[in-house]
């Protein structure tokens, strides 16, 4: 059986609850394991750590383990996540939603695409005292060797329409040129974010016209993409000009399902998404199961990177972040793991021997 939904409108800041959206039926998956042109660079890092070197002939490479975190703008959350990941030595990414940093007062100076100006389908950012505050803690983020995305704005997923599902390349282009404005204004209020950092993203509901979206990503800069889904666990692929990150769709072992491995996918999973904190206890035990499942059979077979993906929330009375929680302390300090972000990864295979690189795609995909 399988389970494959698209995604969740993510929690509002300061509201965990949040607003979803009616599962869809199923998830765009990636093209081919195999690259198709030239891969997208990255600059190198300024301080490399041990592991960001070209492997030895013969040797594995790290099992990267990708956390990321769409809308990213819960300060609870960055809270108990920026020590953690400091104790386990981990590098997180936090796609950021841009309406966050758009205080309520200035919403009409967001206009998303075929959408009335002020409108989205999330919150904005709160008071500007509010977003100022949020500033301050994404910016503790930066400093802490995190990486922010984007999330894109107005969060328009199917049924709200004109849904991002339905976008032209014009439409992606007034998208992320009103998200890179409303960076450059947040920057003049102190936020640390250089726009050049910004190098890729998740699209909402993983939603779009991938053949529209990709040519607006690479006009702004961007040089991957994590909106695709695979079969397993499979190495990153260059799908017309940038690099594809896909989520994994896997088994869950409570459940005998086939699931995206996300967790509005997996509440969908284990209960169609109604709230019920009373099994917090039980679902989170179900996620970390299930990621230790995949990690093993992943780090066996293909090394292939593992993306996590998440939201700041408290479904089910907060099981599916005690679960993230929960395995980013366990699973970052395993021998020959890295917790890393989507640009170091990325700045690694920069490193490797392309024909190493196009080996390791070639290997079947990790199925638990």
């Amino acid at each position: 059986m399988v389970l494959a939904v698209m995604g969740a409108r993510e929690p509002l800041p300061g509201n965990d609850a949040g607003e979803l959206a009616a599962p869809l039926p199923m998830a765009p998956r990636v093209p081919t394991s195999s690259s198709s042109g030239p891969p997208p660079t990255v600059p190198p890092p300024a301080n490399p750590p041990s592991w960001m070197r070209r492997l030895q002939p013969n040797e594995k490479p790290p099992q990267f383990v990708l956390f990321s975190f769409d809308g990213a703008a819960s300060k609870a959350h960055w809270d108990r996540v920026l020590p953690l990941t400091k104790r386990v030595n981990a590098h997180v990414t936090g796609l950021l939603s841009g309406v966050y940093l758009v205080a309520d007062q200035d919403k009409r100076s967001y206009t998303g695409p075929g959408h009335e100006p002020g409108y989205a389908s999330i919150s904005f950012g709160g008071t500007r005292q509010e977003v100022a505050q949020r500033i301050e803690y994404l910016n503790d983020a930066i400093e802490a060797g995190h990486e922010i995305g984007t999330h894109y704005n107005g969060h328009y997923c199917q049924g709200d329409e004109p849904s991002v599902g339905r976008w032209d390349t014009a439409a992606w282009n007034r998208e992320l040129d009103q998200f890179f404005e409303i960076v450059d204004k947040a920057r003049r209020q102190g936020f640390a974010l250089d726009p050049a950092a910004v190098r890729g993203g998740r699209t909402p509901c993983l939603e779009g016209k991938w053949d529209q979206a990709f040519p607006a990503m690479k006009q702004h800069g961007l040089v991957y993409d994590t909106s695709h889904v695979s079969l397993g666990v499979v190495w990153p692929s260059v799908q017309d000009g940038l690099w594809e990150f896909p989520m994994p769709e896997v088994r869950v072992p409570a459940l005998g399902k086939q699931v995206v491995m996300m967790d509005f996918n997996l509440w969908y999973a284990l209960n169609g998404a109604k709230e019920d904190a009373s099994r917090a206890a039980e679902y989170t035990q179900v996620v970390v199961d299930t990621y230790r499942s995949v990690y093993r059979k992943t780090f066996n077979s293909n090394r292939a990177p593992l993306v996590i993906g998440n939201h700041f929330n408290e479904w089910a009375g907060g099981a599916f972040s005690a679960a993230v929680e929960q395995y980013m302390g366990e699973v970052c300090v395993q021998p020959e793991t890295v917790c890393a972000t989507y640009t170091e990864v990325i700045q690694w295979m920069q490193l490797q021997d392309p024909v190493v690189l196009e080996q390791f795609r070639r290997m079947p995909a990790a199925r638990n």
